[in-house]
C-alpha cells in the first residue's frame, strides 16, 4: 500500500512539474505579439511623417513591456483572490475619477477640453478611466455570480434586482466620467454593461422593454442634437465641440476646415491605398495625430484593403480565442469577465475602425493594442491579464462540474 502510494505521488508530481509551463496560454501570447508587430510597424510610419519629434515607437515598446509585467501580476491571481480584490479596485477607481474633478490643473491638466488625466513624473500623463473600464468588468462580474448564488431560482423580481444592481454599479464610474467630459469611454462603460446583461440571464421580459426605451430615448437626443442643440447645451452642459463631432460626422466635406478635417483626411487615406496599399512608408496623405486614434487610417493607406483586412483578422482572432476560454471554463465568474473583455475590445475596434471610414462619429476612442498610448494599451493589457489567469488557473476534475 504504501509502495502504491508513494508511486502516485511521483507521478502527480512529474505531470504537475510536466505541465506547468501549458498553463501559460500560448495562442495568446502569439496573438499579442502581432498585434505588438502590427503596433510597432504603424507607429513607426506615422511618427515619420515629419510632424513629430518624440519617438513613440521606443515609448509604445516600453509601454508593451510594462504591460507584459501586468499581465504577468495579474496571472498569478486565482479566482478567489480576484474576487476579494474586486471591490477594493473598484473603489479606487471610483477615488481617481472623482479626484479629477477636485484636482489642481497641476495633477489634472485640462486638454482638449476634458480633464481626463493625472500628470505622473516619468510616465507623462495617465488616463484612471482606461484601468476603471477593468475594474468595472470584475465588478459586474461578481454582481452577477453573488446574485445567481443568492438566488437559484430566477423570478421577475430578482432578475428586475439584479438589473437595478449593475445598473448602480455602471452609473457612479459613468457620471464621474461624463463630468470630464469623456463621450467615448462613457459609451465603452455602457457597451460593457450591455454584454454583461445579455449572459447575466435577465428575462427578455424585462430587457425588451427597457431596450425599446433606450431607443426612443437616443433618436430624441439624437433629435435634438441636430434641430435644438441650444436646449442640450443649456440643460445637459453638452459642449459645442461635441455637437460638432456629429455634423462634421453627417456632413464632413462641408466641416473639412474644421470639425471635419480629420474625418476628410482619413477618408481619402484609405479610399487612396485601395487594395494593395502604397507599400510601407509611401504616405502621401498629412493626417494628424495619426499616430493615436487615427492609426487605422495609416493602415489602410499604406498597406490598402489586404492590410486593413490582416489587421481586422487579427482583432477577429482574439476575440474569437477569449471566446474560446469564456466558453471552456465552468467558473461562472470567469465566463463574466470574459464577456466583460470581450464587449470592451469589440465595441473599441468598431468604433475606431467606424470612425475612421465616416460610418460613426468621432469619439476619441484608440485602436486597442495598436494605437499609441500607454493608459489605454496598460489597460487593455490588465484586461488579457484577467483572461492568461483564467487560462493558468483553469483545471479539471474528473468527477466535478466546476473549474
Amino acid at each position: 500500500m504504501e509502495e502504491c502510494t508513494s508511486l502516485f505521488l511521483r507521478w502527480d508530481f512529474f505531470v504537475t512539474s510536466k505541465n506547468t509551463t501549458s498553463k501559460i496560454d500560448y495562442s495568446l501570447v502569439l496573438i499579442v505579439l502581432l498585434l505588438f508587430l502590427a503596433s510597432c510597424v504603424s507607429i513607426y510610419s506615422a511618427q515619420a511623417s515629419g510632424q513629430y519629434k518624440e519617438n513613440f515607437l521606443l515609448k509604445q515598446i516600453v509601454w508593451y513591456a510594462v504591460g507584459g509585467g501586468i499581465v504577468a501580476a495579474v496571472m498569478t491571481l486565482d479566482s478567489d483572490q480576484l474576487r476579494k480584490l474586486t471591490w477594493y479596485a473598484y473603489g479606487f477607481g471610483i477615488f481617481l475619477l472623482g479626484f479629477l474633478i477636485v484636482a489642481p490643473t497641476s495633477i489634472a491638466p485640462l486638454i482638449n477640453g476634458a480633464k481626463s488625466w493625472y500628470k505622473v513624473p516619468g510616465m507623462g500623463s495617465l488616463q484612471p478611466s482606461e484601468f476603471v473600464k477593468i475594474f468595472i468588468i470584475l465588478a459586474l462580474a461578481r454582481v452577477i455570480d453573488d446574485h445567481h448564488h443568492k438566488n437559484p431560482v430566477k423570478t421577475l423580481q430578482t432578475d428586475f434586482w439584479l438589473l437595478v444592481k449593475l445598473g448602480l454599479v455602471t452609473m457612479v464610474p459613468l457620471l464621474l466620467v461624463m463630468q470630464q467630459p469623456d463621450l467615448g469611454t462613457s459609451l465603452v462603460f455602457l457597451a460593457i454593461l450591455l454584454g454583461m446583461i445579455f449572459i447575466s440571464g435577465i428575462s427578455w421580459k424585462l430587457l425588451v422593454p427597457i431596450f425599446s426605451a433606450g431607443i426612443v430615448l437616443a433618436s430624441t437626443i439624437l433629435y435634438f442634437v441636430l434641430w435644438k442643440p441650444d436646449l442640450l447645451e443649456k440643460y445637459l452642459g453638452v459642449k459645442q465641440y461635441q455637437f460638432g463631432r456629429i455634423y462634421s460626422w453627417l456632413d464632413p466635406y462641408n466641416f473639412q476646415s474644421s470639425a471635419g478635417y480629420q474625418l476628410t483626411k482619413s477618408l481619402m487615406a484609405i479610399g487612396s491605398g485601395q487594395t494593395g496599399g502604397k507599400g510601407y512608408g509611401h504616405r502621401e496623405v498629412y493626417l494628424p495625430e495619426s499616430h493615436t486614434d487615427f492609426i487605422f487610417s495609416v493602415v489602410g493607406e499604406e498597406f490598402g484593403f489586404i492590410g486593413a483586412s490582416v489587421l481586422i483578422s487579427l482583432f477577429f482572432l482574439l476575440i474569437y480565442h477569449i471566446t474560446k476560454v469564456g466558453m471552456e471554463t465552468k467558473n461562472h465568474f470567469y465566463t463574466y469577465i470574459c464577456v466583460g473583455v470581450i464587449s470592451m475590445i469589440t465595441f473599441h475596434v468598431f468604433q475606431n475602425i467606424g470612425m475612421t471610414i465616416g460610418v460613426l462619429p468621432i469619439t476619441g476612442i484608440p485602436l486597442p493594442f495598436i494605437s499609441y498610448g500607454g493608459s489605454a494599451l496598460m489597460g487593455n493589457m490588465l484586461g488579457l491579464g484577467l483572461i492568461f489567469s483564467i487560462r493558468y488557473h483553469y483545471k479539471k476534475y474528473m468527477f466535478s462540474t466546476t473549474a
